[in-house]
């Protein structure tokens, strides 16, 4: 029996059914062209200022629909839906880089005019103008912070930790539920309730480091409790019961097997927590204040913290007006940075302690 081989195509070309290699990215540049050519017209016709940002948007608007038609005339219709997808889904990529990248250099830019010793070394006391720096108000924050995480992070893996492995029936589906209830509750709130629990024991007026930090703590226990339980219950149930076979009670499992194989996913979501909490401003302000002086005991008098540091520069302007400026976008470059590290940790850690690269 004789056996016919046809040759296979393998040009890349229109004649093999495919767009050639790099024509999406052609037509992306032919299409920002034409709309910025297009926006340059209509700004100088019209004596406006070119914008720059609509243009971006009317050239990838272009850019989608030039790519979607030409797939669909050479590939093929089920191609050009992909190709559309794909599009959206870079879009939304992009558009939502867009403000973040925005945000990122617009705070390095005006954060860097004040990012001096002074800045780090000293405080706001008895300064009315230029000078002073913002040291009080980032031991406000380190301190407020850490005490809510000391405090929001046993109660809310020790509720994990009894949901995934011992709460059944309708007391955990209630737990589940009011933890829910309370990760949509506004920072606001959580400050109210802290400084009513403080102004009925100690009195009305009162402002302290500790309220702060248990108006925080509100906010990042369910944090805390939704993301350790999700990582809890990825733990493989054979885990378990292979430790249960070599006579291991369970609270030692659950020491020596579920938290150390899930370790990397809790230490994220508690930093991501923390990351949640250490930029609220309302809660602050309500419960710890703001002072111009160094402060280190939580629980004496008021606290200065870095959102409202940034939030009183901002709002309580003096002369000069561009000095509360720069230090209100520095603290904000700090805060900013402070994030970024908690974030560096948290991975550093998750790699370290993760079941396949760790000990």
């Amino acid at each position: 029996m004789a056996i016919s081989i046809q040759p296979v195509s393998t040009g890349n070309g229109l004649s093999s059914g495919r767009l050639p290699r790099g024509t999406v990215w052609w037509v992306l540049i032919g299409s920002l062209v034409v709309s910025m050519s297009m926006f340059a017209l209509l700004s100088a016709a019209n004596d406006a200022p070119f914008n720059v940002v609509g243009a971006s948007i009317v050239g990838l608007l272009l850019h989608v629909a030039v790519s979607t038609g030409l797939t669909a005339a050479v590939e093929g219709k089920r191609q050009a839906t992909d190709r559309f997808v794909t599009n959206l889904v870079s879009g939304a990529f992009i558009l939502a880089m867009v403000p973040l990248i925005s945000v990122t250099y617009t705070v390095l830019v005006n954060g860097m005019n004040r990012l001096d010793p002074e800045f780090f070394n000293s405080s706001m006391r008895n300064v009315i103008g230029e000078g002073g720096g913002a040291l009080h108000a980032m031991f406000g924050t380190l301190l407020i912070t850490l005490a809510a995480t000391v405090i929001s992070v046993p109660l809310g893996l020790f509720t994990s930790i009894y949901l995934v492995e011992y709460g059944k029936g309708r007391f955990a589906k209630m737990i589940t539920f009011l933890v829910d209830v309370m990760t949509g509750i506004p920072s606001i709130v959580a400050g109210l309730f802290a400084y009513a629990v403080f102004a009925l024991l100690l009195g009305p007026g009162v402002r302290m480091g500790i309220i702060g930090a248990i108006s925080l703590s509100v906010l990042m226990i369910p944090v805390v409790v939704r993301s350790s339980e999700e990582m809890l219950r990825l733990v493989p149930n054979e885990l378990r019961e292979a430790s249960y076979a070599l006579g291991v009670p369970k609270w030692l499992t659950i020491l020596k097997v579920v938290i150390p194989t899930s370790i990397a996913g809790i230490t994220t979501g508690i930093m991501l927590s923390i990351s949640r909490v250490i930029g609220e401003t309302a809660p602050l302000l309500i419960t710890a204040g703001f002072t111009a002086s160094m402060n280190y005991n939580l629980f004496h008098d008021r606290m200065q913290s870095l959102p409202v540091y940034v939030y009183t520069q901002f709002a309580n302007q003096g002369n000069p007006a561009w000095a509360f400026m720069d230090r209100a976008w520095a603290a904000a470059l700090v805060l900013i940075i402070i994030v970024m590290l908690l974030n560096l940790i948290a991975r550093l850690v998750a790699k370290v302690y993760s079941p396949k690269t760790g000990r």
